[in-house]
């Protein structure tokens, strides 16, 4: 994080390459806003400070419960970006789409239920946010994957920004649902040691279905 945050943007830069900012500047060019969809990867904070300084962007967060380390992380996170947006802000969020904005969103994570339909993750049914899909119709964007791989051997940091996803969204939430798990199994299958495995992904299952983690003491 560090790194990522504080150190000077030239020797940064040096840390990285950048693939595909056709695909943005594209966008950019026909007015329409983006969603960046990205993924909760262990080198999270290193592709958005690298990525920030090549492309203005802003990014969305989940506030962190302890205050102080989320100004901290506010902070560091604002030296790269041109801002935060707090993952319930849907206003803002929309508000910079319809601008022409550029937004980094990680729809990887299990927000329970009520957010989500069950969408196959790797042969798992996993409670997968729709908001991509409603982002991204209510804010009249393309949705653009993008991603980070720490390359071996400090070679560095290859970011790819890969081309919008085509004819999304549709009228169907588990159609888009089933897609997006399909392009996030790509991703994670390029480099599966370096996702945030951490996180536990399938925490909310179907009704009727046993829980996959043990209760945290």
């Amino acid at each position: 994080m560090a790194i990522a945050w504080w150190w000077p943007a030239e020797r940064l830069r040096r840390l990285g390459s950048i693939e595909g900012l056709e695909h943005l500047r594209r966008a950019e060019a026909d007015g329409q806003g983006v969603i960046l969809m990205a993924l909760h990867f262990t080198t999270l904070e290193m592709g958005g400070g690298l990525l920030g300084m090549a492309q203005n962007m802003y990014g969305m967060y989940r506030p962190h419960k302890n205050p102080l380390f989320d100004y901290v992380q506010r902070r560091g996170r604002e030296q790269r970006l041109l801002g935060v947006i707090g993952r319930d802000d849907v206003r803002g969020m929309l508000k910079l789409l319809r601008a022409g904005g550029v937004v980094w969103y990680a729809p990887d994570q299990d927000y329970g239920a009520q957010r989500s339909v069950f969408a196959p993750l790797f042969g798992v049914p996993a409670a997968t946010v729709t908001a991509t899909s409603k982002f991204a119709r209510m804010g009249r964007a393309q949705v653009i994957p993008f991603t980070q791989q720490r390359l071996p051997d400090g070679q560095g940091y290859r970011l790819v920004i890969h081309p919008p996803l085509a004819d999304f969204p549709t009228e169907s939430e588990e159609a888009d649902c089933l897609r997006v798990n399909q392009w996030i199994e790509q991703a994670i299958s390029v480099c599966p040691e370096q996702y945030l495995w951490a996180h536990r992904r399938f925490k909310t299952r179907p009704e009727g279905e046993p829980k996959l983690y043990k209760k945290k003491r």
